[in-house]
């Protein structure tokens, strides 16, 4: 593939599979050139957050990019006209404006369902990229216009009678209502906590993704009043300060007893995506995972989608992390759970690294430190099933864990 400049614009031409096509070169997520991504077959992966477009027609095939990529006219390429489709009927009720709803949502049309869509929330907003609640304070873009809304039927309502229902609420905290407690869940939980930390000492209990993620505009805003406290301990320890950050659980307790195969669950007509669902992972043989993550999110509503038409797919997609700290990017794909050993490329000293999650002899995840597009090459192989050996890993530094 080849970047070219058309106008002010860049397109990137491919070819593949003996067929040539002409595309935007902007990833539809955050902009990333796709010239520096991952191709393999039809598949293009974004060297930034995973991402995956098909190069022949443009279209999402992996998240957290929601919108295709525009697809120009080639002289060579053969245009086939795809025969007309039955709409489908009926009514599709989704409740919040999260990553699966509006994925689910868009899927749906894409599928020619022709019946009405509900999305039932508390927002007053239409939906936005949650995932920069936890970065600077900035104004937070709608993913589509109300007028993209009002023109596929996508509706807001209160109350409805339903043929099919998707939940993707989210999570939920005992005491969240409390006074000085706040969930950082909308754009205005973002201005309040941002504002709390104003002048405040700060604690952040835990490392999880989020947790660091927003502690990381503090440090540049607040410096030396942000405090990191890992481990609680029993010797009755005592931290000052004003405003503390704490990691949440996700409200599955719905759902426990569920069977989500497509994203189904035990509840005749009801589908879940989102925080709240825990579904089978094909890469991890199938364990049932429960995955906090906007891109993943965005697959459950995908799945959800297909299902909902009676088009049995299952949940293959990758898990695909990441995040910029302290200007250095980070990117994780796969599911880690149970490793035994790790393979290295390159150096912590540098700060520009690959590491390689190994279980019985596969590779089963990969993390990097400002080493793009390394992440989503492995991605690329473990979301099409072809396994990555520890004997290819053997270029590499391979260190056990308990070493």
């Amino acid at each position: 593939m080849m970047e070219v400049e058309v106008g002010r614009q860049t397109v990137l031409l491919a070819r593949t599979e003996g067929k040539y096509s002409a595309i935007g070169n902007q990833c539809t997520h955050y902009g990333a050139p796709l010239s520096q991504g991952v191709l393999s077959g039809h598949r293009l992966y974004c060297p930034w957050h995973g991402s995956c477009f098909n190069v022949l027609t443009g279209d999402v095939e992996e998240f957290p990019g929601m919108d295709c990529l525009p697809c120009h006219k080639v002289q060579s390429l053969t245009i086939e006209v795809s025969e007309s489709h039955h709409y489908a009927v009926g009514r599709r009720l989704f409740v919040s404006t999260g990553a699966a709803s509006l994925s689910c949502a868009e899927i749906l049309r894409q599928e020619h369902f022709g019946g009405r869509i509900i999305i039932v929330t508390k927002d007053d907003l239409l939906p936005y990229d949650k995932t920069r609640l936890s970065k600077v304070q900035q104004k937070l873009p709608s993913l589509s216009s109300l007028a993209c809304y009002n023109q596929c039927e996508v509706y807001h309502l209160l109350t409805y009678t339903l043929s099919l229902l998707l939940l993707a609420k989210g999570l939920d905290v005992p005491g969240r209502k409390l006074k000085n407690v706040m969930m950082l869940e909308t754009p205005e939980d973002a201005r309040r906590i941002h504002s709390a930390c104003v002048g405040a000492n700060v604690v952040v209990v835990g490392t999880s993704f989020v947790a660091v993620c927003y502690a990381d505009p503090l440090t540049t805003s607040f410096n030396d009043n942000l405090l990191f406290f890992s481990s609680i301990r029993t010797n009755k320890q005592f931290l000052w300060c004003h405003t503390v950050y704490v990691h949440t659980v996700t409200a599955t307790h719905l759902l426990f007893s569920s069977d989500l195969q497509f994203m189904r669950t035990n509840v005749p007509d009801v589908f879940c995506g989102g925080d709240l669902a825990i579904f089978p992972l094909v890469m991890a043989k199938n364990h049932l995972v429960n995955i906090g993550h906007w891109q993943m999110a965005q697959a459950h509503g995908r799945i959800a989608a297909l299902n909902m038409m009676n088009n049995a797919t299952e949940l293959a997609s990758v898990p695909f992390y990441w995040t910029v700290l302290l200007g250095k990017t980070i990117r994780y794909a796969g599911h880690g759970e149970g490793y035994t050993e790790i393979a290295i490329k390159g150096t912590f000293e540098e700060q520009k690294f690959l590491v390689l999650y190994i279980k019985e002899d596969v590779v089963i995840a990969a993390a990097s430190l400002n080493y793009d597009p390394a992440v989503s090459a492995v991605a690329e192989r473990l979301v099409t099933g072809r396994v990555i050996t520890k004997k290819e890993a053997q270029y590499v530094t391979i260190k056990s864990v308990s070493s």
